[in-house]
């Protein structure tokens, strides 16, 4: 998988994160209203969900935190450019060894 893919999952993982922390959740509370294991939204969380999560989960996570969807897929200019630097830095990486 590329380095843009994982370092996205990992953002939104991060995302669901800090919403859930900001309504003042545990991982057993949010995945107990989405239906999910505790175990399983700690792999969404940390971005290692099989580097696939689909619309119906993130959907159930949104509607769990009481915020659009939107807000967990859509990303700044700035953290578009961390990854290109990131994906740039991991070619020339593979290129010279």
């Amino acid at each position: 998988m590329d380095v843009s893919k994982t370092i996205i999952y990992r953002q939104i993982g991060a995302k669901v994160a800090y919403y859930r922390t900001l309504r003042g959740m545990t991982q057993e509370q949010l995945a107990g209203k989405i239906n999910v294991s505790k175990s399983t939204l700690g792999r969404i969380e940390r971005g290692k969900y099989n580097k696939n999560v689909s619309v119906s989960t993130l959907l159930d996570i949104a509607d769990g935190l009481r915020i659009d969807m939107v807000l967990l897929v859509t990303f700044s200019e700035q953290e578009k450019k961390i990854w290109w630097d990131l994906e740039r830095e991991n070619s020339i990486d593979l290129k010279d060894s």
